[in-house]
């Protein structure tokens, strides 16, 4: 139980971990450094790193919800069944729903919008209907990431209180 349980926390860690670096220290330092050095199109090219980044964490964030989730599972039927085992699975399963929705459906249609758009989707006007269907997909994309976030918070929690 205690490998089942190190193995959860472990890839708590990680998914967590890896969505506070990408969403606190790597999207600002991307943009900053563009925009710092004046890089022609900075906006776009920084828009592009930074996909390209998350679209390769996001199968470390799939493959963590499955892990999380078969350790649970494993935990269960080996006993003893981990406390609240019913709402921390419908809470993995919730994460790791919302990552493979952001993930895969949204990061396709922000990346389709981008390519139609071919400058900063900032550089076209408010009421472009472009540059607001953009916002609108990343504010998404960005609030989806909070659930797995939040939801690995509350996991780490209860596995340090087991």
């Amino acid at each position: 139980m205690l490998l089942l349980r190190f193995a959860a926390v472990l890839t708590l860690v990680v998914w967590v971990g890896g969505l506070l670096a990408l969403g606190v220290v790597v999207a600002p330092a991307i943009f900053d450094v563009t925009a710092a050095r004046h890089v022609v199109d900075g906006r776009l090219l920084s828009g592009a790193i930074f996909g390209e980044v998350l679209s390769r964490f996001n199968p470390i964030a799939y493959g963590a919800g499955i892990v999380l989730l078969l350790t649970l599972v494993i935990r269960a039927v080996l006993g003893p069944r981990p406390r609240r085992f019913a709402w921390r699975a419908a809470l993995v399963i919730v994460m790791l729903a919302t990552s493979v929705y952001s993930g895969v459906v949204l990061a396709n249609r922000i990346h389709e919008l981008q390519q139609e758009i071919g400058v900063a989707p900032s550089s076209l006007a408010a009421d472009d209907p472009r540059r607001i269907e953009f916002g609108r997909l990343h504010g998404l994309s960005t609030g989806l990431q909070l659930v797995p976030l939040l939801g690995g918070l509350a996991l780490i929690y209860w596995e340090l209180r087991e």
